[in-house]
């Protein structure tokens, strides 16, 4: 292709139209006159968001992501569980593990800990929702009739009261919830039943707590440990020799995060004792460290000493 004087352009001239369409890399980042004249182009927020706007205007849409199965995760687990135990019997640390694995401390502390891969699985967590009130309903329908179709479900649900939609209970039904053979609790809830007093906790939570103390052997220990421990919170000169007791009946007991408990009781033991053992105790002087660390952080920059002092006086 000639000019009008006569000379033909070269592609890596301003009027070839192959690089006329491509931006080059000085073109592709865009430059503001307030903030990255002075220095490198791009480094305000409007200058990336501008870059990643050209970006991906150029580059095309990536496929959707295939979701992971279920089985790829177990497989997983259970290749990640055998690594750590494999270099754990050749006396590798738990952050020399890490580091060669490419795994965080704490996970890898997590599999270490676990005797065999089947525990490392979660259950999954679901929140209420508004077919839960008709779950045993709809367990014993599709007891007696397997095939029983949704909409029939639904509509029989909704003459007692369901209020909600048709994908809410689809999405109930195909998640398997209704033919559980009880309702799934999640962690944090169980661990609220078991540290409540029995006596505060109402009739289905009580029953609740006895379903949770006799799920295993683990379960058990943990239960029994977690009331005893409870029982010395009650000063009383005799839990001296029942918190040695406690310890002792802790570490022998298959629960590794009680052992770390019990650890930080053992380098503390004469605070731990006190605890149990006298009735003095310094929550007061507690509350009164963090008042004084709350006003001075409203008033760090602000006022000096004689101000915090008439505050902490007068407050």
């Amino acid at each position: 292709m000639s000019s009008r004087n006569g000379s033909a352009s070269t592609p890596g001239s301003r009027s070839s139209p192959e690089t006329a369409r491509v931006p080059t890399e000085r073109q592709s980042v865009p430059r503001c006159r307030t903030r990255c004249n002075a220095g490198t182009a791009g480094t305000c927020g409007t200058c990336w968001a501008k870059l990643r706007r050209r970006k991906s205007q150029l580059t095309p849409p990536a496929g959707p992501r295939a979701p992971r199965s279920r089985r790829a995760s177990a497989e997983t687990t259970r290749e990640r569980w055998q690594q750590v135990h494999d270099l754990r019997s050749k006396g590798v640390g738990l952050l020399d593990c890490s580091r060669r694995l490419g795994l965080a401390l704490n996970t890898v502390k997590r599999y270490d800990r676990a005797e065999e891969p089947e525990r490392l699985r979660r259950a999954a967590q679901y929140r209420p929702t508004l077919v839960d009130p008709y779950r045993d309903y709809l367990r014993g329908r599709r007891l007696e009739e397997p095939g029983v179709p949704v909409q029939q479900l639904l509509r029989e649900i909704r003459e007692r009261g369901y209020p909600g939609s048709s994908n809410l209970l689809v999405r109930y039904l195909n998640q398997g919830r209704a033919d559980a053979d009880r309702p799934h609790i999640a962690p944090r809830k169980a661990t609220q039943i078991l540290l409540t007093r029995p006596d505060n906790l109402p009739d289905d939570q009580r029953e609740t707590a006895g379903r949770l103390s006799g799920a295993c052997p683990e379960m058990a220990a943990l239960s029994s440990l977690t009331g005893k421990f409870a029982a010395m919170l009650d000063p009383d000169p005799a839990n001296e020799g029942k918190l040695l007791q406690w310890i002792r009946e802790a570490r022998t007991a298959g629960l590794p995060h009680l052992h770390s408990f019990t650890r930080g009781l053992e380098l503390d033991i004469s605070a731990a004792t006190a605890a149990v053992t006298l009735p003095h105790h310094n929550g007061r002087t507690e509350g009164v460290n963090n008042k004084t660390k709350m006003i001075k952080r409203q008033m760090f920059g602000r006022a000096g000493f004689e101000l915090l002092r008439h505050r902490i006086l007068l407050g």
